[in-house]
């Protein structure tokens, strides 16, 4: 997918026909994807232009004195940036105002779909803790399972928690370990027990088998949906 760049609607030539074909083919290309249940990057992306275009407009004064600047040459190696004014009368900035108009009401639909596909997904997916709990569940593991396949991906987890403007919010990094084949030898309880002798630094790590009952995309989908949910049931838990 060709992504659109930060400052799209207001780069290079105003003009409200060409900035329209821009995002029509930009929208078609995130329909595609959510036509296959392709969520991630295409949901985050699309939400980000959205905002970003909520934000220049609620700013719109401030901007027209110090924002709208188009990067015209960039000298990478000597970190030098050259920028050029891009809005300097009324037309420009009307142009902008029905290209921004027209654009929002092309991506809401749009954010609304991925929206209903990523609370679909969530729906189908299940989060049970193996074993006896840390008291601090923060840091541990995760089995996941792609619908009724047997392969299992095992991933560490560790959730962090950073300040807002306005409040705390939490974030999960993970890091792939190994995969296996689920079977009534190979269970996320027997997985448990490998990993504690694997690793003795984490005696009784926080582990959870993570499970959907359709099979989603995984990467692109299921993965990015089960950090999220992950992260929900641990806070909502602890």
């Amino acid at each position: 997918m060709k992504p659109l760049s930060v400052n799209w609607f207001i780069e290079g030539h105003i003009d409200f026909e060409q900035k329209k074909y821009l995002l029509l083919s930009y929208l078609q290309e995130i329909n595609r994807h959510f036509d296959k249940s392709r969520l991630y990057p295409n949901l985050a992306d699309l939400i980000f232009h959205y905002n970003n275009l909520v934000d220049f407009k609620k700013n719109k004064s401030l901007m027209q004195q110090a924002f709208p600047l188009r990067l015209t040459q960039a000298d990478i190696d000597a970190v030098k940036l050259t920028y050029q004014k891009i809005i300097q009368d009324d037309q420009s900035m009307q142009e902008i105002e029905q290209i921004i108009a027209y654009a929002m009401a092309q991506m809401n639909p749009a954010i609304q779909i991925g929206k209903e596909i990523y609370d679909f997904v969530e729906s189908r997916l299940n989060i049970n803790p193996i074993g006896i709990m840390p008291l601090m569940p923060y840091h541990g593991y995760f089995s996941l399972r792609n619908g009724k396949e047997h392969t299992c991906f095992i991933y560490e987890y560790q959730i962090t928690i950073f300040e807002g403007k306005d409040d705390k919010y939490r974030g999960i990094n993970i890091n792939f370990l190994e995969n296996y084949e689920y079977s009534i030898v190979n269970t996320p309880e027997a997985m448990k027990l490998k990993l504690i002798n694997r690793n003795k630094f984490m005696p009784n790590p926080a582990v959870y088998y993570v499970h959907s009952d359709i099979t989603f995309p995984l990467e692109q989908t299921l993965l990015p949906v089960a950090k999220r949910s992950l992260v929900k049931y641990i806070s909502n838990a602890a």
